[in-house]
């Protein structure tokens, strides 16, 4: 594991633990060069998923970009990256157990906002706006009225 402070390659594990409810490994590292400290996770190394988007280009799943989305959506609000991670680490969870490993865009979106709806009405507004491409007030409208039922 690279050292993000000097960027040495060699470094050693100082402690193990598991993590995400035994999803990953966290580990803490010494870099055997400058001696930082840093934080690792290791998770299951599995088959990537699939996303088709509308235009049917596919690309691999991104956890990080995922989690940026939904980030972005819950800017500003009472919610803590911990609780991000956790929607993410379910929608993960969630598409695994769909045994597909090719996922359309709009199922993954649709996942999302299920998780947003009972987490934030204002991140679920936000980050509708942004996956359903919003063109009026109208369309706000509409998923103001559904979330609401």
């Amino acid at each position: 594991m690279r050292c993000p402070s000097c960027g040495y390659i060699e470094s050693k594990v100082v402690d193990s633990r598991p993590a995400d409810e035994g999803a990953s490994i966290r580990r803490r590292r010494e870099c055997l060069e400058c001696g930082n400290r840093f934080t690792t996770y290791e998770r299951l190394g599995d088959n990537p998923f699939v996303i088709t988007k509308s235009d049917n280009s596919s690309e691999a799943y991104n956890r990080d970009k995922l989690f940026r989305g939904i980030l972005i959506a819950c800017a500003k609000r009472p919610i803590t990256p911990e609780q991000i991670s956790e929607i993410v680490d379910n929608i993960e969870r969630e598409l695994r157990s769909n045994v597909k490993n090719e996922i359309s865009s709009k199922e993954l979106g649709d996942l999302t906002l299920s998780y947003l709806a009972d987490l934030d009405e204002v991140a679920y507004i936000r980050f509708a706006s942004v996956y359903k491409d919003f063109q009026n007030i109208e369309e706000f409208s509409d998923a103001l009225t559904a979330i609401n039922k």
